[in-house]
């Protein structure tokens, strides 16, 4: 009889067996991780609103804070041309209101002019692409909802906790 060349297939099982392991193991970090990032883009999108929030009523002092977060943004696909209706403080896909597994809100109120506005940051899908909401109101402190989910008004955002 001749010797073969090559693995035979119990060797081959016990490989594969053992990159399944790894692979058990690395995945849920992962996970976590991609979560970590974007609740960090979340954050930071809430700042760059608060920031265009600010922008608005500076500029548009007769409007207040913009009444949503579509007018602080611009035309998709095209030049944007800033006014009280199209302030270009914010690119398209965040005044979309989708960016990185998030949902995000602008409302400004408080009469004519607006006086004050509120935010909100709310994952898509819970538990995969987030695990907390975030939210501000006029005051520009981001505050963090830990379970999650909507948060219902501006005043349940002003009884939340600061972000630390």
């Amino acid at each position: 009889m001749r010797k073969q060349n090559g693995f035979s297939l119990i060797e081959l099982l016990i490989v594969v067996a053992i990159i399944l392991i790894i692979a058990a193991i690395a995945i849920p970090s992962l996970l976590q991780a991609r979560i970590s990032a974007n609740e960090s883009s979340a954050v930071a999108s809430v700042r760059t609103i608060n920031t265009a929030m600010i922008s608005y009523n500076t500029t548009y002092p007769t409007v207040g804070f913009a009444p949503n977060l579509v007018t602080l943004g611009g035309p998709i696909g095209a030049a944007c041309v800033p006014s009280s209706t199209t302030a270009c403080f914010l690119d398209s896909v965040l005044s979309a209101g989708v960016k990185s597994g998030y949902n995000f809100a602008a409302t400004g109120s408080g009469g004519t002019p607006n006086t004050t506005y509120y935010i909100t940051a709310v994952p898509v899908t819970e538990s995969s692409t987030g695990n907390r909401s975030f939210c501000s109101v006029s005051d520009a402190v981001i505050r963090v909802q830990t379970a999650g989910g909507a948060i219902g008004s501006l005043v349940a955002c002003q009884n939340l906790n600061a972000l630390p």
